[in-house]
């Protein structure tokens, strides 16, 4: 698709009517927000790449960054993408274990030697954990997170059974460090968030690896590990508009304004539909006809990205346990203004 301008610099709005929307459904977001969405403190609605709604609350702004948790796992995927076109990895089917040598302690263990990359990124490794009960506390606990990962993985379950793993994606950017020789904060600054006009993250020391450092109110830029592993599984901070920029990137097949940022296969194969609704650490949906998929962080964090009607959704949000779905938000708030 041919676009009119591109967002590297500054994002251009225009009015809902000109790209058919109904703006007064869309204003109805307004009051919609904070009576039923109390925690969203951001949210942006791109459609044929000009923002058509935006609204923040709690104080925070256009360029106030956010703890996006989990979305974290999907700007992963993107970087595994970008290293195997660059000839940093070789596929998505290289054994894990490859990357580990020094890992021999494991080598009689039949499973671990199957597990690839495509598991890590499809969450269909096995771990010795219930479904939805990692022991996630335990590994910030440890001082080296990778062999604690290392040691849990394929130990019980099953190969190619879905069971998500925060841990496991933290593997992943141990890998991008590994093949590159940078972390996956500098590598992404490089070759992604540069690129696109995102704002680069600096390298923040971690003050502890305590709660608040970790994951609440002093998360700063993007989380690292004891060694100094970007973290995989969440604690990258964004903000909304920079959120939008790499739905937009995705909805535009990694080509941005000519030039190749993550390979379009790569996109294609994230996003195909499958039995788990579960690409490569994006959230697939098919409803009423209507394809999207999504990052998604806890506490109601999301980048949803709509290719059907050229739009991505952009929310920031602070963390409570159990936040509305936003998928019902997107629907009834968003989707219902597009006039056909």
């Amino acid at each position: 698709m041919k676009r009119e301008y591109w967002p590297t610099k500054a994002w251009q709005a225009a009015a809902p009517e000109a790209l058919s929307l109904d703006a007064d459904k869309l204003s109805n977001l307004d009051a919609l927000i904070p009576s039923e969405y109390g925690n969203i403190n951001g949210m942006v609605v791109v459609r044929n790449g000009y923002i058509v709604y935006e609204k923040y609350d709690h104080g925070y702004g256009p360029v106030d960054t956010h703890h996006v948790a989990s979305v974290t796992k999907s700007v992963l995927s993107a970087l595994i993408g970008i290293a195997i076109g660059a000839g940093y990895i070789d596929n998505a089917d290289q054994k894990v274990l490859d990357f580990f040598p020094e890992y021999e302690h494991k080598s009689a263990d039949r499973q671990i030697q199957q597990i690839t990359l495509r598991h890590l990124l499809t969450m269909t490794a096995p771990y010795p954990f219930k479904d939805w009960h990692e022991p996630l506390d335990k590994m910030c606990m440890q001082p080296d997170w990778v062999a604690y990962t290392l040691d849990m993985l394929g130990e019980g379950g099953t190969l190619g059974a879905f069971k998500y793993s925060t841990a496991g994606v933290h593997l992943l950017s141990a890998i991008i460090t590994r093949t590159t020789g940078k972390s996956a904060r500098a590598f992404a600054n490089e070759h992604l968030f540069r690129p696109i006009g995102m704002t680069e993250i600096p390298d923040h020391d971690m003050g502890s690896f305590g709660f608040d450092h970790l994951f609440g109110k002093d998360v700063r830029g993007w989380v690292k590990d004891p060694g100094g592993n970007t973290t995989g599984g969440w604690g990258l901070t964004l903000s909304p508009r920079d959120m939008a920029r790499f739905g937009f990137l995705y909805l535009n097949r990694g080509l941005w304004d000519g030039q190749p940022i993550i390979p379009g296969d790569w996109i294609d194969q994230s996003t195909a539909m499958n039995a788990n609704h579960y690409g490569y650490l994006w959230w697939l949906r098919d409803e009423d006809g209507i394809y999207t998929y999504s990052a998604v962080g806890d506490g109601g964090n999301v980048i949803c990205c709509i290719p059907e009607k050229d739009m991505v959704v952009a929310i920031a949000s602070s963390f409570i346990a159990n936040p509305r779905d936003r998928w019902t938000l997107i629907k009834e708030g968003v989707l219902s203004a597009v006039i056909e």
